[in-house]
């Protein structure tokens, strides 16, 4: 939904620039295109290179965080890590996050090539991909839009990081409270796994929110000059956009404000609840390595 230069609003289409609607409109709707076009099989589409991109992603990002919080808390257990300021926060998580895409940032743009083209297959393994953009495009190709991709992450990650930190806050605060109730089952103030699965869901809704447009505009420059199938509709040509701000002010003009966010719920959709599922796992494991090490 984010790559379609077709409008999913009437705004646009009264404005004259295009002469239909998009393919996909809808959550519902794509959904039924996909499994009758292109089977069960549809859905996973670039899922190896979102893998590869994955592991080292969070490695990275988790390693730099944690380096990074010590430093500034001059500990390395977590209970020291949550008095750092929120400001400390947010900024180890923008750090973080920006280390981590440079790191992974040539398999995020594989994904990306491989789950927009469609059938036809542009191409039929990640190798061909990855040989034709280097091909075409040379080694920087598997870079391109990495500029909107920082500029989107840095307060992407930071806001997750950051309201992830203060979630956290808020709830052993609450936790501290019920403890000091009479009659209060509750042991200590440290969050359950659900309370940290509710942080990290929220964390990630607020912060892919806030941050979607940013995440249209690098799709964007990712798929420039593929040759998917005309049934798509138009195709973002090689070099259409000079930048990220005349990416912002094209996508507004031509496809409407709600432009901007394609693509928005199914975003929101699978990032709430992968967040909620990495932050949880994290301080399980780490809580676990650190008591296993104390």
């Amino acid at each position: 939904m984010q790559v379609q230069l077709e409008p999913t609003s009437s705004w646009a289409l009264l404005q004259g620039q295009f002469y239909g609607a998009s393919k996909y409109t809808g959550v519902l709707q794509a959904t039924k295109d996909i499994f009758r076009e292109e089977g069960f099989p549809g859905f996973w589409r670039g899922n190896v290179p979102a893998l590869l991109m994955v592991m080292p992603y969070a490695a990275i990002q988790f390693t730099v965080l944690h380096k990074l919080k010590t430093f500034a808390a001059g500990s390395s257990k977590s209970e020291d890590h949550l008095r750092l300021s929120p400001y400390l926060s947010y900024l180890s998580g923008a750090l973080a996050g920006t280390a981590a895409t440079i790191g992974s940032y040539p398999f995020d743009l594989l994904r990306t090539v491989l789950a927009s083209q469609g059938q036809p297959k542009v191409y039929s393994t990640m190798r061909s991909a990855f040989l034709d953009i280097v091909r075409m495009r040379g080694v920087s190709g598997l870079y391109a839009g990495l500029s909107p991709t920082l500029v989107e992450i840095i307060p992407y990650a930071g806001l997750q990081f950051g309201t992830y930190d203060t979630f956290k806050r808020w709830i052993m605060m609450w936790n501290q409270y019920e403890c000091s109730q009479p009659n209060s089952s509750r042991i200590n103030e440290a969050p359950s796994s659900f309370q940290l699965f509710l942080c990290g869901l929220a964390a990630s809704t607020s912060s892919k929110a806030v941050c979607h447009p940013l995440d249209v505009v690098k799709k964007r420059f990712q798929i420039e000059g593929l040759q998917r199938h005309p049934k798509y509709g138009a195709r973002v040509e090689n070099w259409a956009y000079q930048s990220m701000w005349h990416a912002l002010r094209r996508i507004a003009g031509a496809e409407g404000w709600a432009g901007l966010y394609k693509g928005i719920f199914p975003s929101i959709i699978k990032a709430a609840p992968a967040g909620a599922v990495t932050f949880a796992a994290y301080e399980y494991i780490a809580d676990w390595l650190e008591s296993g090490l104390a």
